[in-house]
């Protein structure tokens, strides 16, 4: 009787510490910030100096630079025949708020750039990193919002569509 009794509370006891045991994976905590700086990084340097304020596209730096596009359709203005950058409104998420700066020359969409998206947290970032680049081709490509939203990044595909509307209307696209 006392070895089933003995079997019984080591068995539950065993069961409540493997229930409890959590696990830490290091390797998405510390990949995705860097891999979200790359895409901005390069989007910014193919539109010139208007959108990159920093090496990191997260949401604290971007607003700063925001403003400067005033109500949203600014002029490049250096000369080159009719291009402007226009920046959307920001679409507010539960994770956070999206917002879109495109580049129209000749009526034509030529670039789009996520200034503003979640990183708060290691998977915000880690989603975030693999769905706006494919977001911002998706729009190059189309040439305009009527894009597909990416699979696992719901609330910010829907944002970023939705602020990219925002700038297209700006923009009289």
């Amino acid at each position: 009787m006392r070895r089933i009794i003995l079997a019984i509370v080591s068995t539950t006891a065993a069961l409540v510490f493997l229930l409890t045991f959590k696990t830490h994976n290091v390797s998405s905590v510390t990949a995705p910030p860097a891999a979200v700086g790359t895409p901005s990084a390069s989007a910014g340097g193919g539109s010139g100096t208007s959108s990159g304020t920093g090496t990191s596209s997260g949401a604290s730096p971007t607003p700063s630079s925001t403003p400067s596009g005033g109500s949203g359709a600014s002029g490049s203005g250096s000369g080159i025949s009719s291009a402007k950058t226009v920046t959307g409104d920001a679409a507010d998420t539960i994770y956070g708020p999206v917002q879109v700066q495109i580049t129209v020359k000749n009526g034509k969409l030529t670039a789009a750039n996520a200034t503003m998206y979640p990183t708060e947290t290691p998977r915000d970032a880690q989603i975030n990193a693999f769905a706006i680049p494919q977001l911002e081709q998706e729009t190059v490509a189309a040439g305009n919002a009527n894009i597909d939203a990416v699979s696992g990044a719901t609330y910010t595909s829907n944002g970023y569509i939705t602020s990219l509307q925002s700038a297209l209307s700006k923009a009289g696209i």
